[in-house]
């Protein structure tokens, strides 16, 4: 069977056993902050096995696109050197939610396997944990497995989410896949070897850990399953290694024609294939490669595979011209790749393309290192700041050193690497308690989307992290309360303030934020007390509330203009929207020119002019993507979806319709105006556009105003004519700057004119050491060049003192840097005026802020000389 069809024999399985057939989520888990990416098939489904969510269904299966590339999960260094290990993998599985457990469980794994799939009983091999007698029985006694083929074992065979939640014994099943091929079974002590294979495990989510280390069984035990594609296909497909199955097959023929290699046996080509998917899933998902987060994890895959690419000899740029393989192999199951084939390929080839640009500063960089290196021992610092500052490969750098008969300082570039590791740790948002907060039943009702004010009572009351019955006046607290008009903070809108008004006691609230299904209204109580069960007028700060709903309105608008203006690959990377200002970031290979940011604004004012309605409906979430609603980035939605259409196109149809939970205005015209104030990079491939809108606006045209008018006003001369009196302006100072340099190079060559019979002999070279008045870094450069020509072979150190600072050059003529670097001189000449410097063997600058040491440095560059010299 080919992966396809495996595929989707498992989910029309399970489809014909009640299951709803769920796609695969985003490898960017939604609001989940401790996790990397999506790295096995219930991420989707966490929030619904804590009990935080429901779903219309209570049966499941999907197949989910994973990544386990960075944080607890990396597989990154073993990609292409074991049959198994990748960086990106489709997991099937079969999910319940409180429905069946064990019993049924296990019969469809078993029933999948031997009937739908056809594989000989006597090639597998059940585990289960030690502890698990009724999973035992239902494995011997129900389904008849032989004892010969069954293992109890420990910590193996037990899964938890976390150190606290939900957590079970699991049941796995392997494949013998001869006894050819060197291993024990599951529990013996050759068990780590290739022989038996898992390829299928059953969780049984039946207790929560408490932090004290406690179980307690839930109330509602689930079902979690998961079975690598890759590994039932090279199982189906009779083979050993999942980079010999049809899949990869295929993208192995590509790189192979890429690269000019026709092994694909080999590891490099290996990494390759495994490479181009992840990072394509990685792209078509939003991440972009960066220098931090998930952006760095991509970008670190993409340079690992094209460095295998160039350990196979092939130099030009070649990684992007994979994607085309990919999509004719995974299109037709993820259409999200055909759709974003050339985004994809345009991402790659760019980096690719920057990394090409890396690798030569790194090289120049270990070129300057190695030229001075005392020993035969690269240091571990260099080698780490290779890495991390200049994405330079460590196992490039290690190549490097074994031409030239070094070594590396591997203990010290791990120092390096965990200190590193410890300032991530420490600063890392991928970590999450589950049982870190107050558990809350019920849900706050949100009525605020047509009012400001609402009647509403005291469900709960949060102080210092535990419920309490009551505050007094002074304390502080988070309010929660069956029904609010407040908004809490979500999809970059931040929460609403204002006030909680009851017969004993006023509380302002600061903010409002979610807590599962509540609202927590974050404040401090003004005046009296207040308790649970009390009745509160709830009142949102109006204003606020209305200039926060005007920016977040514009931000809809003006991703539907970015989308027009830069094109449909632009998609929304978050938004930060409050009463003050707005913010956007979205997906963009490049900077926004001054046109394209005019014709965006000039096409969203356009769209506030023409005053339509603004449109909201609730459905459910297939409806809404038929609509051609844009779901947002990072945003996680339920069953009921809100749907916000605003604007009209030229064409008749909707200017723009996306999912959104905001509060909005009633018509485009209520914004008032839309002013774009700053566009910049946030990360390769994402900008960031801050805007103002109403009020705030127009403040902004006046304050430009007065700056105009006080210029022109500086100038003598009128606003319209203020751009022609400032390049006159330019041009006389230009005119200025250049007579000003000529003047110090003719003052620093008439000083130098007659420098050269200065040169004393030290060691049988020329060396000359002189201090040039007047001059600037640039002259010192021109003159050290005239010097060198008329000495023809020598050393010169040239400094030009300043009143706070010291320039200085150094040279060394080529025929002498065997001997002597320049460099070196003018790291000790730097150094002795508590500055520092460096450069080339032949050339170097440098400077330092000692003036008063200058004359003795000038004394001892002889003794210096006469000591360094070889």
């Amino acid at each position: 069977m080919k992966s396809a069809q495996i595929r989707e024999a498992f989910l029309n399985y399970f489809a014909e056993q009640g299951h709803t057939r769920v796609p695969s989520s985003s490898l960017v888990p939604g609001d989940d902050p401790t996790l990397l990416f999506t790295n096995a098939g219930m991420v989707q489904f966490k929030d619904t096995f804590l009990g935080q969510e429901s779903r219309p269904y209570v049966r499941a299966a999907s197949s989910q696109r994973c990544v386990r590339a960075g944080g607890k999960h990396n597989d990154l260094e073993n990609v292409g050197y074991t049959a198994r290990h990748h960086t990106f993998f489709e997991m099937l599985g079969n999910f319940s939610f409180g429905d069946y457990f064990k019993r049924e469980a296990i019969k469809f794994a078993w029933e999948f396997l031997t009937k739908e799939l056809k594989l000989p009983e006597e090639r597998l091999w059940v585990t289960v944990h030690i502890s698990d007698d009724e999973a035992a029985d239902i494995w011997l006694k129900e389904m008849g497995v032989s004892a010969e083929r069954f293992s109890r074992l420990d910590e193996d065979n037990f899964w938890q989410m976390g150190d606290t939640g939900p957590c079970g014994p699991s049941s796995e099943i392997f494949y013998d896949h001869g006894a050819d091929v060197p291993g024990g079974p599951p529990g013996s002590e050759n068990d780590d070897l290739d022989r038996y294979i898992e390829i299928w495990n059953l969780v049984f989510m039946q207790f929560e850990r408490s932090a004290d280390g406690e179980l307690h069984p839930l109330p509602k035990p689930s079902v979690d399953t998961g079975m690598g594609l890759e590994r039932i296909a090279a199982v189906m497909q009779g083979v050993h290694s999942n980079y010999e199955i049809d899949l990869f097959q295929a993208l192995l023929n590509a790189a192979g024609k890429v690269v000019g290699c026709a092994n694909t046996e080999e590891k490099s080509l290996r990494v390759i294939a495994d490479h181009i998917r992840s990072c394509s899933f990685l792209i078509a998902d939003g991440v972009m490669p960066s220098n931090e987060g998930r952006g760095f994890v991509l970008r670190r895959i993409i340079r690992r595979a094209v460095r295998h690419g160039h350990k196979l000899g092939h130099k030009d740029i070649f990684f992007y011209k994979l994607v085309a393989a990919l999509v004719a192999e995974m299109g037709d199951a993820y259409p999200e790749l055909k759709e974003k084939q050339s985004v994809i390929e345009n991402a790659l080839r760019k980096e690719e393309e920057q990394f090409a640009k890396t690798l030569d500063k790194g090289l120049a960089l270990l070129d300057e290192a190695l030229a001075s290196l005392e020993g035969a021992q690269i240091p571990g610092e260099l080698v780490f700041t290779l890495h991390d500052t200049y994405g330079f490969p460590t196992d490039l750098t290690q190549d490097i050193a074994r031409e030239r008969g070094l070594t590396l300082d591997m203990a010290g570039y791990e120092k390096a690497m965990n200190a590193q590791r410890e300032r991530a740790r420490a600063a890392g948002k991928f970590k999450q308690d589950y049982t870190d907060t107050v558990e809350l039943d019920g849900a706050t009702e949100f009525l605020g989307y047509d009012r400001v004010t609402e009647q509403g009572n005291v469900v709960a009351i949060i102080k210092d992290g535990e419920l309490v019955d009551r505050i007094e006046e002074g304390e502080s607290a988070a309010i929660v309360l069956d029904r609010t008009p407040f908004y809490a903070e979500s999809g970059g809108q931040v929460g609403d303030s204002g006030y909680l008004q009851s017969e004993s006691g006023r509380f302002e609230v600061a903010d409002c934020v979610k807590h599962g299904a509540n609202h927590l209204h974050q404040g401090k109580l003004l005046s009296g007390s207040l308790a649970v069960d009390e009745a509160v007028t709830a009142e949102v700060a109006g204003d606020v509330r209305q200039s926060t709903a005007l920016n977040h309105s514009a931000t809809h608008l003006l991703h539907a203009a970015l989308r027009k203006v830069l094109g449909e690959h632009v998609t929304q990377k978050g938004s930060l929207v409050d009463s003050e200002r707005l913010r956007f970031d979205f997906s963009h290979p490049e900077a926004v020119t001054s046109k394209q940011l005019r014709a965006i604004e000039a096409l969203v004012n356009s769209q506030i002019r023409a005053n339509t309605a603004v449109e909201t409906e609730e459905t459910d979430i297939e409806t809404a993507k038929a609509k051609g609603a844009m779901a947002l980035f990072g945003e996680k939605y339920g069953d009921s979806v809100r749907v916000l259409t605003m604007g009209e196109r030229t064409d008749g149809g909707a200017f723009s319709v996306e999912l959104c939970g905001g509060t909005h205005v009633e018509r485009t015209g209520d914004i008032g105006l839309l002013r774009i104030v700053a566009e910049s990079g946030i990360a390769s491939g994402q900008r960031r556009i801050e805007a103002v809108t109403g009020a705030h606006a127009l403040a902004l045209f006046d304050l430009a105003q007065q700056r105009l008018d006080h210029a022109a006003a500086l100038l003598k001369a009128r606003p319209e004519n203020l751009g022609e009196k400032v390049e006159q302006l330019i041009a006389s100072n230009r005119k200025l700057e250049k007579d000003l340099a000529n003047m110090k190079t003719r003052l620093a060559s008439g000083a130098g004119g007659d420098l050269t019979s200065q040169a004393v002999e030290v060691a049988g070279v020329k060396l000359l050491a002189a201090s040039i008045d007047g001059a600037d870094a640039k002259s010192l450069r021109d003159l050290a060049d005239q010097l060198k020509n008329k000495l023809g072979s020598g050393v010169l150190l040239l400094a030009a003192p300043g009143e706070e600072k010291v320039a200085l050059v150094a040279v060394v003529t080529k025929d002498l840097t065997g001997r002597l670097a320049a460099g070196d001189l003018m790291r000790f000449a730097a150094g002795e005026l508590g500055g520092k410097g460096g450069g080339r063997p032949d050339m170097a600058q440098g400077g330092g802020t000692d003036v008063s040491a200058l004359p003795a440095l000038i004394k001892t560059i002889p003794d210096w000389v006469k000591n360094n010299i070889k």
